[in-house]
């Protein structure tokens, strides 16, 4: 009786934060309605769209010709790719294609980070932008990505993200499971975080910074996951990042094991590289501040993702079921409800209907997969592989 009220104390104390992540996981899906857009400004900000490039001579010049017809006043922007430590042709497809270009060549400082800090040094000397965009060079965008930018930064935000999707969600099952995760973790949780008025995050790609905060807050996140880091250093010095849901930039995701392997290092290892670096003292500077902003950057830093949520709360319920342990086994199956509530919720805002369920049978292949993935440290900015060029 003894080891069986230890036992059942332990195991319900390991579900708490489980039961924690997961409770602020459902809350996001309960406040996660379609925001409303701004109205469109007396006079349109001048735009520098940087595009971040590395070995793309395959994808650049679609990119590039994708965002000079956006619908945007003629004059009133230009796409600048910046050509970083590139042994192909981007740099002249770029070009070709009607982009300024920045052929930069460093071998000690290499990186997205360094590229885009580059750039944007080169638009605060001009002086010329208001703001710029950031798009990735295998991303193709929607017609309104600059008009939905400028709203938000002309009514007064210093830095916004777009909804960010998937390009090639038929390339496998893999590509359609990213589908429903970028519904969970771009669309959902801005939707809420927008709802309620704090930061939505940067995702690396669709971005936009008006040239002021840029001078306030100098861009200098070189981690691997740089977004993210400099969207905590804006939350810190008090700027949220807006929302822009009904502007869309579709990036192309690996579609098989070997092609998403880098990928998937060099963001898991980030991730954990900066929550180690920052979230506990991040969690703690929000508390001591009461600032529900750097709070809530931290509950989304420190959240673990997905597939190793739900893998510990399955393991959680099996071992409260087999161990006949009542009380730990509802903690469990709490944290297992809200999860699902959480999944559920961003499969219906995706649109898959039915179709999630197919989805969803491959996830215990992907979680596999992901824990089968060897944590070995990239040092420079290695692109991922693709299947097709296009």
């Amino acid at each position: 009786m003894e080891w069986t009220t230890t036992a059942e104390l332990c195991l319900t104390i390991a579900a708490l934060p489980a039961l924690a992540a997961s409770s602020y996981l459902a809350a996001l899906a309960c406040l996660s309605g379609e925001n409303e857009k701004p109205r469109a400004p007396v006079a349109w900000p001048r735009l520098d769209v940087i595009v971040p490039a590395h070995d793309e001579e395959a994808n650049v010049a679609a990119t590039v010709e994708s965002l000079l017809s956006a619908d945007y006043p003629t004059g009133s922007f230009r796409v600048v790719v910046v050509a970083d430590n590139c042994s192909d042709a981007t740099a002249a497809r770029a070009a070709a294609a009607g982009a300024d270009v920045i052929e930069r060549v460093d071998a000690e400082r290499r990186g997205k980070g360094f590229a885009l800090a580059r750039a944007f040094e080169e638009t605060l000397a001009r002086g010329e932008a208001d703001a710029v965009v950031v798009v990735d060079a295998d991303t193709r965008v929607s017609k309104n990505l600059l008009r939905a930018m400028a709203a938000r930064l002309a009514a007064g935000e210093v830095a916004v993200q777009a909804e960010y999707g998937v390009r090639n969600p038929e390339s496998s099952w893999r590509t359609r499971l990213m589908v429903l995760a970028f519904a969970l973790f771009h669309t959902l949780r801005s939707r809420a975080r927008e709802r309620v008025g704090v930061s939505c995050g940067l995702r690396g790609n669709g971005m936009a910074f008006a040239t002021s905060v840029l001078r306030e807050v100098p861009y200098d996140a070189f981690s691997i996951v740089e977004d993210v880091e400099y969207g905590i250093a804006l939350g810190r010095a008090g700027h949220r990042v807006a929302y822009a849901g009904e502007a869309t930039v579709m990036g192309e995701m690996p579609s098989t094991s070997d092609a998403a392997r880098s990928q998937r290092q060099r963001w898991e290892r980030g991730r954990r590289a900066l929550v180690r670096a920052v979230g506990p003292k991040l969690l703690a500077r929000a508390v001591a501040k009461r600032s529900a902003l750097e709070l809530d950057l931290a509950a989304d830093l420190l959240v673990p993702p997905l597939s190793t949520l739900v893998l510990w709360i399955a393991l959680g319920v099996i071992v409260s079921t087999v161990a006949r342990l009542p009380i730990a086994f509802v903690a469990w199956s709490l944290a297992a409800v809200a999860t699902g509530a959480y999944v559920a919720r961003g499969a219906s805002i995706a649109g898959l209907g039915v179709r999630a369920v197919r989805d969803l049978a491959w996830a215990p292949i992907y979680v596999a997969w992901k824990l089968a993935v060897p944590a070995r440290r990239p040092d420079e900015w290695i692109r991922t592989a693709r299947e097709k060029t296009k």
